[in-house]
């Protein structure tokens, strides 16, 4: 009698359990999440460096550089770079993983078979075994578990869009870095030749009487020093091409062909306001997506302390040619239900609830983290072109004036009317002057692209949290 009433008490649960399950409770929405993990940071409705064009943040960012040759480099990267194709195959693990979270949903079937050994004039036992069951979430455990699994997916695709992003603008920095670093290197020729014009012009002074041994010694020591300064440039210019090289999946030779120009500096591109910023960088995105994922774990943690109902079937054909089987009726069939509710486990299923609203805590946490440091890129990039553009201005002037001052101070000393130390003073000046105004030009460059990085501007195709989660 006792075990009738169990079975009825199965039974009921599960006819129970066969209409929709509780109702899943959602994760934060995007403006609560931000008051939540951000409650010291005011935005303000519009960025605080001035200059900021407040239109919406445009796509397409590498075409305004005009360079079809850096394009192109950016097209070979996103195909052959190493990096870029681990963060691919984590997407791929991802959509496993919430495949393998639905799979659970579904019922579970399975099949046995067996066929016995014949000995002496009998026959073994032979027979089929099918067997069938469903866990009915009735507290939403496994659809929380899935749902978890497709925030983490998500958040895989976000950050595959950002390593997208990402990508494109570091070969883009290491193509301007390349070629400041064969300017540089022109530049560093053109002052060895300079180095060494003074030299010759010491020696014939020496020569004719009216230099000295001093200034010889001194030409020939700055030839020296110029020619170790070239040497350094090659280098770092050998260096710079091999970290494009490698972005590429090229071998790491330092043979690639850079261009002998930098790109023009683009118009000041539109950024939109800081409202906006959290909902259109990928990686802020996927910290968003962490976050969901965070709270569906901790529901299905909580759900897991509740009984679990299964339904289950099986059915059996069973033949034999040793015995004769009491039962005629074959095949069988049977169907009933299963509860199994964890009564004690030494505190471990609160333990782990504790451990998922922490992970959740934690996942609130890298968000703040992310949004405010996307705040700060976006700032420190805006002000360092406005510091680069007057930089630029204020070096082409003193390239001018030293170009000048060095034009006068030859012809003094062509004269005799000054030593030689002034000239390689003058002349160290306008190398200087030429090299910060090559400097400040390729930093412009690439504080632009920082610029579009920070901003989640797209470089290729049009942004956006869909455009994020499918890969760009």
């Amino acid at each position: 009698m006792r075990a009738r009433l169990i079975r009825r008490g199965i039974l009921m649960a599960a006819f129970t359990a066969a209409f929709p399950g509780c109702v899943l409770q959602s994760p934060p929405a995007t403006d609560e999440l931000q008051k939540d993990a951000l409650p010291h940071t005011a935005l303000p409705e519009a960025w605080k460096t001035a200059g900021a064009e407040a239109a919406p943040v445009a796509d397409r960012w590498l075409a305004s550089f005009n360079d079809p040759a850096l394009s192109a480099l950016v097209d070979e990267a996103l195909a052959y770079n190493a990096d870029l194709q681990i963060a691919a195959a984590r997407v791929e693990q991802a959509a496993g993983y919430v495949n393998v979270a639905r799979a659970s949903l579904l019922p579970w079937v399975g099949a046995a078979g067996r066929v016995g050994d014949k000995s002496g004039t009998g026959g073994g036992l032979e027979g089929v075994f099918l067997s069938a069951s469903l866990e009915l979430d009735v507290w939403g455990r496994v659809r929380y578990g899935r749902a978890a699994a497709q925030a983490q997916s998500e958040a895989t695709a976000a950050d595959f869009a950002y390593a997208r992003q990402s990508l494109a603008a570091t070969v883009a920095k290491s193509w301007f870095a390349a070629i400041e670093a064969g300017l540089l290197r022109a530049i560093a020729q053109e002052a060895l030749r300079a180095s060494e014009s003074l030299s010759k012009i010491a020696q014939e002074r020496y020569r004719v009487g009216s230099g000295n041994e001093q200034a010889v010694a001194e030409a020939r020591a700055n030839v020296a020093t110029s020619r170790d300064s070239l040497r350094q440039i090659e280098l770092t210019r050998e260096q710079a091409l091999r970290a494009l090289e490698l972005l590429l999946g090229r071998y790491p030779a330092a043979e690639i062909e850079v261009a002998q120009r930098l790109s023009p500096m683009p118009p000041p591109p539109p950024v939109g306001m800081p409202s906006q910023l959290l909902e259109r960088r990928p990686d802020v995105i996927a910290a968003e997506r962490r976050v969901a994922g965070a709270f569906n774990r901790v529901g299905e943690a909580r759900a897991a302390r509740l009984p679990r109902i299964s339904l289950t079937a099986g059915g059996s054909n069973v033949s034999s040619d040793l015995f004769v089987l009491q039962d005629r009726s074959n095949p069988v069939w049977s169907a009933g239900a299963n509860l199994v509710a964890p009564l004690y486990q030494g505190g471990a299923l609160s333990a782990q609830v504790e451990i998922r609203s922490a992970e959740q805590k934690q996942a609130v946490a890298e968000y703040a983290r992310a949004g405010q440091r996307a705040f700060a890129e976006v700032e420190n990039a805006l002000a360092a072109e406005n510091a680069l553009r007057e930089r630029s201005a204020i070096l082409e002037g003193a390239v001018r004036d030293n170009e000048r001052s060095l034009e006068l101070t030859l012809i003094q000393y062509r004269v005799g009317s000054i030593d030689l130390s002034a000239v390689e003073a003058r002349q160290l000046a306008l190398y200087s002057a030429r090299v910060s105004r090559l400097r400040v030009q390729s930093e412009q460059l690439a504080q632009r692209v920082n610029l579009h990085l920070a901003l989640g501007g797209a470089f290729d195709e049009p942004a956006g949290p869909l455009a994020a989660q499918s890969g760009e």
